[in-house]
């Protein structure tokens, strides 16, 4: 373990969307004197009224722009005294890579090298945080590529092996942040980490969809069989994981975070079916299992996805919290219990 380290001032990239909403709210109420500096290009993903909670928190700020906006992120880093990169700004639904991967080899890879190249200069080559600052990448499990049954989990020494494009632009970007410690010696970390759940989730991955689709009555599409597993990570758990990494994790290393629930997708729209109906027992749309419908399969659809923790728990004490079943019941809750929050997405799902 290195010694700890104390961010003050962050930049946090795609602040707005899902997960990197989730996190500004965790980081700021574990840290309050923190600065924090959100900056999103608005995409489809990412909503500005997520974060207007924290309008008022005399340490946060939000910017419109892009992370291909290279003078832009050189000019934040240097006008905010940034000393801390957390990069989650990325093109990240796998059905979208397959029809339209263009934006994901733009917005994941050349996104992420302009990212790094401002840091280097301003941190490295202009010397203003060139002994103390931290470059951290979020990435996904998807770069392993698949698993069978009986494999053993995803290890951080596991060859990567994409199957999409969404897959391996993650994958070179994750190359591209390890090339960026090994030549210039910035000070980069990286996480790969399971499936994502949790509140702010844009409602074309499957946990909102299903829960969108049951409040509607509509059609619950599972993919083929249905017995695709997941390992299911609580957004907060994944948080305290990056925490973790940010303060005490070692410079150039790669972390898997994971949930430990290891889910196939017809399961999980059983259980949450089953909340439903727990929670809605006079609903004309329930028994909400009654709307399953399976269609055809996606092309390449990894079958497998699990991620052995043992690194990340052995050496910065990293355990999720959340079982399946209560961050599920906070899930549900948040969704059902906001319905204004997340309503504009709903809508506009299916338009793109």
């Amino acid at each position: 373990m290195s010694d700890t380290y104390q961010p003050k001032r962050l930049l946090v990239t795609g602040g707005a969307g899902f997960i990197g909403t989730n996190f500004v709210y965790y980081w700021l109420e574990q840290y309050p004197d923190s600065r924090v500096v959100v900056v999103d290009a608005l995409t489809y993903a990412g909503t500005r009224s997520n974060l207007d909670g924290l309008n008022d928190h005399p340490g946060f700020r939000f910017v419109e722009d892009n992370i291909l906006n290279q003078e832009k992120m050189e000019a934040l880093l240097r006008e905010e005294s940034i000393d801390t990169v957390v990069h989650f700004a990325a093109e990240s639904h796998v059905d979208r890579s397959i029809y339209a991967p263009d934006a994901f080899f733009e917005t994941n890879i050349t996104g992420t090298h302009s990212l790094l190249k401002a840091a280097k200069k301003v941190w490295m080559d202009e010397g203003n945080l060139k002994t103390a600052h931290r470059f951290h990448h979020v990435s996904t499990d998807e770069v392993y590529g698949t698993l069978e049954l009986d494999d053993p989990a995803f290890k951080e020494t596991t060859a990567y092996q994409p199957t999409s494009p969404y897959a391996a632009s993650k994958a070179c970007s994750d190359h591209i942040v390890n090339s960026y410690y090994h030549t210039y010696g910035l000070q980069t970390t990286i996480s790969n980490c399971s499936n994502n759940y949790g509140p702010w989730q844009y409602p074309e991955k499957l946990i909102p969809l299903i829960i969108s689709n049951m409040l509607e009555g509509k059609t619950l599409p599972i993919y083929g069989d249905g017995q695709q597993i997941r390992d299911w990570l609580y957004v907060d758990d994944h948080n305290r994981g990056i925490e973790l990494i940010i303060n005490q994790g070692r410079i150039g290393e790669t972390y898997n975070i994971g949930g430990n629930n290891e889910q196939a997708n017809l399961s999980l729209v059983n259980q949450l079916c089953s909340q439903m109906n727990t929670r809605y027992p006079d609903s004309e749309h329930a028994p909400h299992e009654s709307l399953i419908q399976h269609v055809n399969d996606r092309p390449g659809h990894d079958r497998r996805y699990a991620v052995d923790t043992q690194k990340i728990t052995s050496e910065l004490g990293y355990q999720p919290i959340e079982t399946f079943e209560t961050g599920m019941q906070k899930t549900l809750e948040w969704y059902l219990d906001n319905l204004g929050k997340w309503e504009v997405t709903v809508s506009l799902f299916g338009t793109h």
